[in-house]
């Protein structure tokens, strides 16, 4: 008997871009709700690129976020995340830094080191982002019972902290 990551295998690309939302969904419902959620991020930031709220560039944005969900990285840490060289990986963070969404903050322990993080202008662009998922989060609770929301967020913390290592924002 074959297990549904199995199942998922023997579809070739072609099949799986063929499947309708519904049959992603039925299919493969965490796939599915990532992918609504990332359309929603996109439209958002594409809508504040076109109306000129956001001064940064698509790849500045996921940039940005990378810092911001690293935690206080050095450009070193932030470079090997990403996997691109580390004058490539200054040239985008001295874009970030000229446009005020990245600061660059000076180890207490070694003056030579510095550590990015994200600027009050970034908090105001983020928050945006952040009560679309207030408000999904604020139907869960109108539409999940207490004991089903907590048993959502328990497999959510889940997932996070065991089933992603390869995404491990802490090392």
């Amino acid at each position: 008997m074959k297990n549904s990551s199995e199942e998922n295998m023997e579809l070739t690309y072609a099949e799986m871009a063929a499947l309708t939302p519904k049959e992603r969904l039925e299919r493969n419902p965490l796939s599915a709700l990532y992918s609504k959620f990332r359309v929603h991020y996109y439209r958002d930031v594409f809508k504040r690129i076109n109306s000129r709220e956001l001064s940064l560039t698509t790849t500045e944005v996921y940039c940005v976020e990378i810092i911001h969900n690293l935690g206080n990285p050095t450009i070193q840490e932030f470079s090997n995340f990403i996997g691109i060289s580390s004058p490539n990986a200054t040239y985008k963070v001295n874009s970030l830094i000229k446009k005020g969404y990245v600061k660059k903050v000076q180890s207490d322990k070694d003056k030579r080191e510095f550590y990015l993080d994200v600027t009050e202008k970034y908090y105001r662009y983020y928050n945006i982002n952040e009560k679309y998922l207030d408000i999904v989060e604020n139907r869960l609770k109108d539409n999940l019972s207490p004991e089903e929301f907590e048993i959502f967020n328990n497999t959510l913390k889940k997932i996070y902290n065991e089933m992603m290592p390869e995404v491990d924002l802490e090392n």
